[in-house]
């Protein structure tokens, strides 16, 4: 367990999804940072935690494996945290090879959308932006950042890639009743992230708790103080483990995101991982 007063830090992200560096760099980056505990989330897949674990170990930091998956609770897209899974689980293992291919098929329709706005990519253009099996849209905007057909990721969603936008195209919908049964069944406990980002109120998370979800990423970086004392009062009352995350994906993806930035108390993790199945 963490004694030391280190950074306790469990959701960033690499370049198996769409973070910025590999998991080994992540991990120099977060031990550096001052962490101590500290988990690899990326998004629908593990492919990194192998790597980061072994850096994590080589760098004195305990290390949470862990995934992040969207999901919709009726019509909201909200984003859920499995910390403590077990990588090498056959279901979630499955599971991941399924989105993978579900994200390819969604990045045929982009690609197909974006030729029919004279934007021409291939799938090669989008996969040499990505690390691991995750391909997702900050891939694409990438790529289009290098044939120049935008300036910044920023505006390639803003321009063609949000929701709304002439190349959008919708994700697969995984629920969160599917989400929670998918983490605990990887032996693992389930978190709710930014639910500031989210708009999630009281009500919802007394439904996600529910559901089964054991944790709310209270503290995150994009919460104002208004909101972190919001999300702990919630979270005492609904009995839920108020969490913290950097969510780093890197300078050049999400600037004001910083490792370092988000910890808890050491006890409050003892609690999450008291919840595992």
């Amino acid at each position: 367990m963490s004694g030391g007063g280190g950074v306790i830090d469990l959701h960033t992200h690499s370049t198996a999804s769409d973070g910025q560096y590999s998991p080994s760099e992540t991990a120099f980056r977060a031990a550096r940072a001052g962490t101590e505990v500290w988990a690899l989330t990326d998004h629908d897949t593990v492919a990194g935690q192998e790597a980061a674990a072994a850096e994590a170990h080589r760098l004195g930091m305990r290390f949470v494996p862990g995934i992040e998956l969207s999901v919709f609770l009726d019509l909201r897209e909200i984003h859920v945290l499995g910390h403590f899974v077990d990588p090498a689980h056959a279901t979630l293992r499955r599971f991941e090879d399924f989105l993978a291919d579900r994200r390819r098929e969604r990045m045929g329709k982009i690609i197909a959308k974006l030729a029919a706005l004279g934007l021409r990519l291939t799938p090669d253009d989008i996969v040499r932006h990505s690390g691991g099996k995750t391909i997702g849209r900050p891939h694409v905007a990438r790529a289009l950042v290098a044939a120049g057909a935008v300036a910044t990721v920023k505006e390639a969603f803003d321009r063609y890639l949000g929701e709304g936008k002439p190349a959008f195209e919708g994700r697969y919908r995984l629920t969160a009743e599917e989400a929670v049964s998918l983490v605990r069944g990887a032996g693992g406990v389930a978190t709710l992230a930014h639910p500031g980002v989210s708009k999630i109120e009281a009500h919802d998370l007394a439904r996600l708790k529910a559901i089964g979800f054991e944790g709310v990423e209270a503290r995150h970086p994009d919460h104002v103080p208004s909101q972190l004392e919001k999300y702990l009062r919630i979270a005492a009352e609904v009995d839920l483990v108020p969490t913290s995350g950097s969510d780093f994906h890197g300078e050049a993806v999400s600037p004001e995101r910083l490792l370092g930035t988000a910890t808890m108390p050491a006890e409050d993790l003892e609690r999450l991982e008291r919840r595992r199945p």
